[in-house]
């Protein structure tokens, strides 16, 4: 997941961890109904755009846009299919588009989707050299650079992006890299009264907003601020945006402060999103609902077939599956050890580390030990898990 990874207007997008789409052959392909209704307003828009590009298929305008619009649907909805079909899309200009820079873009959010690092800096790297003003490219490198805890290169992307994006957009991506490196509480504040500055609707999109919300909610349960934390996460809500991480954070949020019936209100009825029913399937454990077993299952038949198909796409949450609702500490190690080696985000450090601890092999977490070390990222349950596989000083036993 990504965890916590903005994907509505690509302002350090939180990067999702899903299975591997499938991509339909043919435009055409009916592969599945999903569960948006007909008559919701993106569903009606995708099938026009679908018709029209049946009549043009030599369109790039048009195929890029649809492949945005697929995106923007698997982020919201957590449902990889829309990746798939993105793919579908955007494949017949590899060669027609290379001239443009939306066509790499997005050419490198697909990418980073299947956590295709390298593949992702590179498509952005060349929409950038063909347009030095995309916002978006730069975001969404800073968004990479978190990801695998380059925190300088992030502010580098940030201090480039300031010129020229919203104030509450450059604000934001300075002070989710300050956040993690030991800056944690200045960078709240200013981020707060950045989001203060832009209160006014007109001054920034609903996204946008989301985003801010969320990073300041997870800023403020680090502080140790549970009653800021929630007010940011409902503000959040309400704007109205559909994006699993906020939901995803907000359950994590909860399950933390042990009200799991309240996360099962949260995510009813998104069963179809692997990080949102491992979300469920915890909460349903913790108040013996018996939807628990059923969802256990699930997920465990759905980690198995990404586990056999080679893909390496969720294994943050797949580690998190073993370690608590599979009881099995050493695979979720070997998991967590594996996903750590591509992802560096704290939660990748926090189940590896709990992992580690599981398995009763502190050695193996020596990884994320170093970079909170190093890091100076704050965070006092990280320091809690830290302490806990610390060996004992000389003259003590454990």
């Amino acid at each position: 997941m990504r965890s916590a990874i903005l994907a509505a207007c690509a302002c350090l997008a939180a990067l999702p961890a899903c299975a591997a789409p499938f991509t339909p052959k043919d435009d055409r392909e009916v592969v599945e109904k999903l569960p948006l209704r007909a008559t919701d307003p993106a569903v009606r828009r995708l099938d026009s755009m679908r018709q029209q590009l049946r009549a043009r298929p030599d369109d790039a305008d048009l195929r890029i846009e649809l492949a945005r619009r697929y995106f923007d649907l698997a982020m919201a909805q957590g449902d990889p299919r829309y990746v798939g079909y993105a793919q579908g899309a955007l494949e017949p200009l590899a060669t027609q588009a290379a001239q443009d820079p939306r066509y790499w873009t997005t050419h490198g959010i697909l990418a980073q989707y299947n956590h295709q690092f390298d593949a992702a800096l590179a498509s952005f790297a060349k929409a950038l050299a063909l347009n030095p003003r995309s916002t978006e490219a730069m975001s969404w490198r800073a968004a990479i650079f978190m990801v695998q805890a380059r925190y300088r290169d992030a502010l580098a992307e940030c201090d480039r992006l300031a010129p020229i994006a919203l104030p509450l957009q450059s604000a934001g991506c300075r002070a989710y890299a300050r956040a993690s490196q030991g800056e944690l509480a200045s960078a709240h504040r200013d981020l707060s009264a950045a989001l203060a500055a832009a209160a006014k609707p007109a001054e920034a999109p609903p996204g946008l907003l989301m985003w801010t919300h969320t990073r300041l909610a997870e800023m403020s349960a680090r502080l140790g601020q549970a009653q800021v934390a929630e007010r940011h996460f409902k503000a959040a809500l309400q704007l109205g945006v559909t994006d699993q991480f906020l939901l995803a954070a907000y359950a994590d949020f909860l399950l933390r402060q042990q009200r799991p019936v309240e996360v099962l209100t949260l995510l009813s009825g998104w069963e179809r999103s692997d990080i949102l029913l491992l979300r469920l399937a915890l909460a349903a454990q913790a108040t013996r609902d018996p939807r628990a077993s059923s969802w256990t299952r699930q997920l465990r038949e759905r980690f198995a077939a990404a586990g056999e198909r080679g893909e390496r796409l969720h294994e943050q949450e797949a580690a998190r599956f073993a370690l608590t609702l599979g009881q099995q500490p050493a695979e979720a190690l070997k998991i967590a050890t594996a996903n750590y080696a591509t992802q560096k985000e704290p939660r990748d450090a926090e189940v590896l580390m709990q992992a580690a601890l599981a398995a009763r092999q502190p050695q193996a977490a020596a990884a994320a030990m170093a970079w909170l070390r190093d890091s100076g990222y704050e965070d006092p349950h990280l320091a809690q898990l830290a302490q806990q596989l610390a060996p004992p000083s000389a003259g003590t036993t454990r």
